[in-house]
């Protein structure tokens, strides 16, 4: 991996792309994947495997890379006179640069004190503590509603999944659920509970799934459009 520099734009049939390396001793083929809130690619190396063997794989799928990158929704900066999602309510940023209250929401509208530059980074992190705040409360209510019993409830900033679900019941959530409607949050509460029981994608998890949930289909509509669109939203 020495001979990989961490970053470098790549020209493809497409145009150029930012390419991200990364190295992993555990891999065990090169994998390339398309980062939805950066908007560049990843490119995975496994021990012994070199930098041209994956400039190799980028161009062998420049057309699917650049498809991807095509897709994804343009990036929502947090700034005065943008919006956050909560819960699926959009609320207008207001700056308050004489304010000294830090970051609250009041009337509709989410208020961000101090200096123009940091509102991105406030508004973030105002947004993170309402998901460390929610998100786990609202697993264990309906795990206990359905007599689940997971050991852990972690939250991360995934990319490629809403949630997961181990062998030991730990169970891990994308933060930025909390944006999503809470029907979409009960869904995937719901997915990841029947995990627990059913550590596959059969039909017996399928149908514990809408034996917890009402809001499967309309959830899984949901995410289709405007999923992508929750890992665009961040500091430009």
């Amino acid at each position: 991996m020495a001979t990989a520099p961490a970053s470098e734009v790549v020209p493809i049939a497409s145009g150029r792309v930012t390419v991200q390396w990364r190295s992993s001793r555990r891999a065990r083929r090169i994998s390339m994947r398309i980062d939805p809130l950066g908007g560049h690619v990843v490119i995975t190396l496994p021990p012994g495997a070199r930098r041209t063997d994956g400039l190799a794989l980028l161009r062998a799928h420049s057309a699917w890379v650049a498809a991807g990158l095509s897709r994804l929704p343009p990036r929502t900066e947090l700034r005065h006179g943008g919006h956050v999602l909560l819960d699926g309510q959009r609320h207008e940023i207001h700056h308050a640069p004489e304010a000294r209250r830090g970051v609250w929401l009041e009337d509709g509208r989410l208020h961000v004190s101090g200096a123009e530059e940091f509102i991105a980074r406030r508004a973030m992190a105002w947004l993170r503590a309402q998901a460390d705040a929610l998100l786990p409360a609202r697993l264990r209510l309906q795990a206990a509603q359905g007599g689940f019993h997971p050991t852990q409830v972690r939250l991360r900033d995934t990319r490629s999944r809403w949630g997961s679900c181990s062998s030991d019941g730990s169970i891990m959530l994308c933060w930025r659920l909390v944006m999503a409607p809470q029907e979409v949050q009960h869904y995937i509460i719901a997915h990841e509970l029947a995990h627990l029981r059913h550590m596959n994608h059969g039909p017996d998890f399928w149908q514990l799934v809408d034996r917890l949930t009402p809001h499967r289909r309309q959830a899984e509509k949901w995410l289709r459009a405007h999923g992508a669109g929750l890992h665009r939203i961040g500091a430009a």
